[in-house]
């Protein structure tokens, strides 16, 4: 898809970025695995990365909801497929593109701990790269804090990073 955007001259090939939440996140967790050379920064937002162990944890709300979307990881097919892709299952020794992974502390859906041990193992793991931001916001839950001002300052902060990484510098007028 990258590949296709700078073709077309949608995306400058030193400048592709992605951004994700939630589900998006996973998706964030598996591109950074499986092609990190052509990610210049992610953005990962209450990133859903350790699919295994959530699934299977059925106290966590929503859990045994989603196994119609996701499918049950005690039956062994489903187990082994979502090992397959979790991000955090398949973290190896390679460099990753800089990445900002955010949460919330009150998250009900993606609780704190799971981007943050996901953090911890892609910090461990990683060859070069980076620099990984890790944010968690006190005052959070799964949509980010509330307030309409609140949120502009969290988008601006992950924007500032993404556009720092990227290298693109303030014009002067």
């Amino acid at each position: 898809m990258t590949a296709a955007l700078v073709e077309k001259g949608y995306a400058h090939p030193d400048r592709v970025a992605a951004i994700g939440g939630s589900a998006g996140g996973l998706l964030m967790g598996a591109i950074s695995n499986m092609a990190p050379s052509r990610y210049d920064v992610i953005l990962s937002l209450v990133p859903f990365v350790d699919v295994v162990t959530t699934m299977l944890d059925p106290s966590i709300p929503l859990t045994t909801n989603e196994y119609d979307e996701w499918g049950n990881p005690e039956k062994p097919d489903f187990y082994d497929y979502m090992l397959s892709y979790s991000p955090y299952d398949n973290l190896s020794a390679q460099e990753y593109p800089a990445m900002f992974v955010g949460t919330g502390l009150w998250d009900s859906q993606v609780q704190y701990w799971e981007p943050a041990k996901y953090v911890a193992r892609l910090r461990a793991r990683m060859t070069g790269g980076g620099p990984i931001v890790f944010r968690v916001n006190m005052e959070a839950g799964h949509g980010g804090r509330s307030g309409r001002f609140d949120r502009f300052r969290e988008t601006a902060e992950q924007y500032a990073f993404m556009l720092d990484q990227l290298g693109v510098e303030k014009r002067a007028d």
